[in-house]
């Protein structure tokens, strides 16, 4: 009875550990419209999933995003049937997306799960960096 106590144990100890440290989580999420008269737009994310793809069967005029504060952090012309919208200079949170393909426009939500990382400098780059311009003057 010892035995299989220590297994069961192991096992969900285990099972808890994983999901913690599961290290590629999605940097975003697409919540697809799947309403019929929207079935000319068909919006996925890349791979990386840091990147919105937009295809249609006509043309898009406009492409915007309304974020949880009811501001506008996307706001292009697009006047293409096929483009690509980055996703890693919006805000952590929920994101409307509307985009215009005439006469409908059609909603669909991206959730950001992270926030862009700020990639700073080391301090040992920096030195280098000021010691190579001290060596030019």
């Amino acid at each position: 009875m010892g035995k299989y106590r220590r297994y069961v144990m192991a096992s969900i100890v285990g099972l808890t550990i994983q999901k913690k440290l599961h290290a590629q989580d999605a940097f975003a999420t697409l919540e697809k419209n799947f309403n019929f008269r929207a079935s000319g737009l068909i919006e996925e994310l890349n791979e990386t999933k840091d990147t919105l793809i937009l295809k249609s069967d006509k043309k898009m005029s406009y492409v915007y995003s309304i974020n949880k504060d009811y501001k506008r952090e996307i706001d292009i012309y697009a006047g293409t049937d096929y483009y690509r919208v980055p996703l890693t200079n919006l805000s952590k949170g929920k994101h409307v997306f509307v985009v215009s393909v005439s006469p409908l426009k059609i909603v669909f939500v991206v959730r950001i799960h992270k926030d862009q990382p700020v990639i700073l400098p080391l301090e040992s780059e920096a030195k280098v960096v000021t010691a190579l311009k001290n060596e030019e003057k």
